[in-house]
Formats: structure tokens, sequence, C-alpha cells
């Protein structure tokens, strides 16, 4: 070979420096796909809560990351399209490089391997690291992605704006400053997650949705009803009075005079001992001052609230009040019901009970075919948590309510009924209300 011919096949040679510098690109822009994609998957799966909790501790970088995810649609376009220039640049690169050593056959070779290349090393690698530690890698990724975002800022908005009017044409408004999900709802949605996957124990799960739910929850479906409320007549001797204050599980009882609509004070068991005894044990004792005891005297003055009041407004209530009791009217101010701090934070902790409680039976078993025998007046939130069942409580607070709901009528016993995937059995009934029933899943 002569000199001429050799210097010309080093001319036409593919694997010359440009073709080692082009790769070199190649591999350099497939580096910053690799990036782009790993930051999208960080920053859009971070916890701001996480993020927001080590801001607070100081890390700039969460708190960076934390400014950054506030604007997702900015966030997300600026990456994509970071990510999108160097992937496409990246391709046109290789096909270039590739039909220049293989010749036509090398825009598919260029293809099958950039798709691979791009897939492995530029998408599934640093996607993979990013989910799994998505709080570590958006707060390492924040500042270079806050200066991507100012770059692109131009081009981005553009692109939003294009992308609204398009939207626009089809009837779809988009507000920047909408969230598809609350913070509550978000948790609550965490929290269930978690006991699905065992992460979160049943007892752990119930009270956190239980305290979640006091701000969407109202007094109504909670209160003692007026029918089960024990009350003292005013008008009763005082002996029959301390009598009956003594005999009673509670510490409050509501005072009324004449009709038991007519309340006129709320009486605390501490406050009446201490009055009877000042009169039998007083400097003063006699029988004629104990005759002429008056319970109004020591009732204190009656607090009713709205039944629409929630669970949530209701607590601050009582805290800020400094009581414990409150009576609950409608809206034409008829008496409905009562409630009291411990009814709410049952709603959080479950059944609270002491030495004075009276038993209402044992934690609910099924018998051998299946049933569970359930209180009428029972809630049907209460019977979900014990049961862990799904059962509607949009129309009715009790089991008894939701029977007469869907069966449009008031059973009688015997009476079985199916729906919302159970069996109601219905099994006693005084005058129109439905003691007791059975009731047992269908599947």
């Amino acid at each position: 070979m002569t000199p001429i011919d050799a210097s010309v096949a080093l001319e036409t040679s593919p694997f010359d420096a440009a073709f080692w510098w082009t790769s070199a690109g190649i591999v350099g822009l497939l580096f910053m796909s690799a990036f782009f994609s790993g930051s999208e998957t960080a920053l859009t799966a971070a916890s701001r809560g996480k993020l927001r909790s080590q801001a607070d501790r100081g890390a700039g970088g969460a708190a960076r990351a934390l400014h950054l995810t506030e604007d997702n649609e900015r966030l997300i376009g600026a990456v994509l399209l970071g990510n999108n220039l160097v992937n496409i640049l990246a391709a046109s690169l290789a096909t270039a490089l590739f039909t220049r050593a293989f010749g036509e056959s090398g825009v598919a070779l260029a293809t099958l391997v950039m798709t691979l290349l791009v897939l492995v090393f530029a998408e599934v690698l640093p996607k993979t690291y990013a989910i799994s530690n998505p709080e570590v890698a958006a707060s390492r990724v924040s500042p270079v992605i806050a200066v991507v975002i100012v770059v692109f800022s131009p081009v981005v908005t553009a692109v939003r704006a294009l992308v609204r009017g398009v939207l626009a044409l089809f009837g779809v408004r988009i507000d920047p400053n909408s969230r598809i999900m609350s913070a509550q709802e978000e948790i609550a949605g965490a929290i269930s997650l978690g006991h699905s996957e065992g992460s979160f124990e049943k007892e752990d799960r119930d009270r956190l949705m239980g305290a979640l739910d006091l701000g969407e929850r109202t007094v109504e479906e909670i209160m003692l009803h007026r029918s089960s409320i024990e009350m003292v007549d005013a008008d009763d001797a005082p002996e029959a009075i301390l009598s009956q204050c003594l005999a009673s599980p509670y510490t409050r009882l509501p005072v009324y005079r004449g009709d038991q609509e007519n309340i006129i004070g709320v009486l605390h068991a501490k406050d009446l001992l201490r009055a009877m005894d000042r009169l039998m044990r007083g400097p003063n004792a006699n029988a004629a001052a104990l005759e002429a005891f008056k319970v109004t005297d020591v009732a204190m003055k009656p607090y009713f609230v709205p039944e629409t009041s929630t669970l949530d407004e209701q607590m601050r209530q009582f805290l800020r009040r400094h009581t414990h009791f409150a009576l609950v009217v409608d809206e034409y101010g008829a008496l409905q019901g009562l409630i009291t701090l411990e009814d709410i934070l049952e709603e959080i902790v479950g059944e609270i009970t002491d030495e004075h409680d009276i038993d209402e039976g044992s934690v609910l078993a099924p018998d051998n075919l299946g049933n569970f025998n359930v209180d009428g007046a029972m809630t049907i939130r209460d019977l979900n948590r014990a049961c862990d069942w799904n059962l509607p409580d949009d129309e009715a607070n009790t089991v008894a309510g939701l029977v007469i709901h869907e069966a449009q009528s008031i059973p009688t016993t015997g009476q079985v009924f199916s729906f919302h995937g159970f069996r109601f059995e219905i099994t006693s009934r005084v005058a129109n209300r439905i003691v007791s029933l059975k009731i047992r899943p269908l599947s």
C-alpha cells in the first residue's frame, strides 16, 4: 500500500477522533437524562411532610426541594423539557454515528442500542434509586433543578399557556392552586394503606382515623338520645334526689321541672354531696334545713349546643368553657340528647369504662352460624370499628336506623333483610323501636 492509499484509509476510517468525541457526548447526555429522570421521580415521590420535618431541623436541601414542589406544573414542565432535549439529542448523535460506521443499517442499530441504553441507564436505574430514597434524592438534586427551572422558565411558561389553551377548547379548566386531595385525605389514605399492608394495627388505625374524622362528624351522630337520659326532678324530696344520685352511674344529671323538656340545670354529684354534708354535719345542721333543701341551689346552669355542631368544634368548646357536659337541641330548641367530652374522646380511643359504668355486654363475637347479636341502638360507626365492616352511615346513625331506612318501614320481629352484603334479622322489637338484631356477612 502506498503512502497515499494509507492516508486515504485514515481519513475515511469511521473510528476517528470525531467518533470518540461523539460517543463521549452521547454518554454525557445519557448521564444528564438519568439525572432528569431521577430528579422527576424523587421530587414527585418525596413526602412533603418529611421534607417539611427535615427543613424545620435546618436541612437546606429539603427546604429547597419543598419550595420546588409547591408548583408541580412548572417543576415537571422544566424537568421534562430538559429530559426530552437530552434524549432527542443523544438519539440524533447516535443515529449519525452508527450511520457513518455501518451505513444505512446503522439507523435500526442506533434505535435498538439507544432504546436499551436509555431504558436501563437513563430511566429504570435512576428512578429505582430515586423511589427508594425520595427525600434524600430530592434534597440532593434540588440545587441543580432550581437552576434548570429558571433557565427553562420562558419556554415552560409558553408551553403551559399552550396546554391550557388546548384543554380549554375541550372545556377543561386547570386551577394551579387546587390540590386533587386535601392533606387530611392524603393522611387517611396513607393510614388505610398502611393497615392493609400490615404497618398499622387495627387499633392504631381506628384511633388515627377517629381523630381525623372529628371535623367531619356532628354531635347528632354520637349523642345519647333523650329517651335514654337519666334526669332529676327538681320537685322530688331531697332524700329521693340523694338516693337517685348515689344509685346512678353518672356524675352529672340534668335537672328538670314539670316537663322533661324544661331543663333548668345540671346537677353534679359532688356538689350535691357537699351541700348535704353541710346540712347534716355542719355547724347549723338540722332536719328542717335538710327538708328545705332545693336542688336548684347547687345545680349548674345548663349548657345547650346545636345538634349540627362538629365534634372537633364541640371539643374545643368543652376545653374553652372548662366543662364536660352539654345538652343537644335541634333547630327548634327541642331537647334531642346529651353529649360529654368522654363521648368525643371515645370516638378516638374507643370505649372508655370505669368501675361505675354499666356493663353493656361483652365484645361482639359471632355465634356458630356466624351471626352477631347487635343492639339496635348501637351506632353504625361503632359496629364498623368493632367488626372491621363498611356499613354506610350516611343515612342513619344507628343499626336500627339503617334497617328502617333500607326497609322503608318499621320491621316486625323475625323479619329478615339483605342489603350492603349483610343479612339482618330482627330478633326483638318494643313498640316502634328495634331493640336487637342478628347480623351476618353474606360473603
